[in-house]
């Protein structure tokens, strides 16, 4: 209940910001999904789950659930904390419980806020996940969100969803730290073209 009715609140400020939505009927209507977007801001997690018809179990860093109230109110949310910086088994674990009841997870492959670069780090975790349980990745991106939102009231604010990656044809092949860089990439690659447009 405390997820919808902050969906709803969420979706009537970004109407109010006029946020531009394009390709949101590329999500897939029911199965496991991994959302992956870029992250240059705190609002982008907002603006991705109120854009999306699904509810959406954001990976969240571990740090902000050391306040008891924030925790709480991130897990009403359906936020469940990350170590970044580390293999998180839990969390791992957590991501494809969520997946194999068939829900979507959101995830910042980047692992951060930051510019994204076409040298960037990247996060393994998106591809780990995708391997691991099947699912698609739906990459999206936040356009806007990095120049003093929501201060720049006029400024243009997107969200663009990009066509599902299917990822089969890597389903016999053992995952190890290359295939995890060579889909992590790809993965960034259609995110980059997205922001692009």
């Amino acid at each position: 209940m405390v997820y919808r009715i902050a969906w709803a609140l969420a979706r009537l400020l970004l109407l109010v910001l006029n946020l531009k939505k394009e390709g949101l009927k590329k999500l897939p209507p029911k199965g496991p999904i991994i959302v992956a977007a870029n992250h240059v801001s705190n609002w982008d997690p907002i603006i991705v789950g109120a854009s999306l018809s699904r509810p959406v179990h954001f990976m969240a860093k571990v740090e902000l659930f050391n306040n008891v109230f924030l925790g709480k109110l991130l897990t009403a949310l359906h936020a469940f904390p990350v170590r970044r910086g580390a293999a998180d088994r839990r969390a791992i674990r957590q991501a494809l419980d969520i997946l194999a009841a068939g829900e979507v997870v959101g995830i910042f492959p980047e692992g951060a806020r930051q510019k994204v670069k076409p040298d960037i780090q990247v996060q393994a975790g998106v591809a780990l996940l995708a391997l691991k349980s099947g699912a698609q990745v739906v990459p999206t991106a936040c356009i806007g969100t990095d120049k003093n939102f929501p201060s720049g009231w006029f400024r243009p604010l997107i969200i663009r969803v990009g066509d599902p990656i299917n990822l089969d044809e890597y389903k016999n092949q053992k995952i190890n730290s290359a295939l995890l860089e060579e889909i992590s990439m790809k993965i960034m690659r259609e995110i980059n073209s997205l922001l692009d447009k």
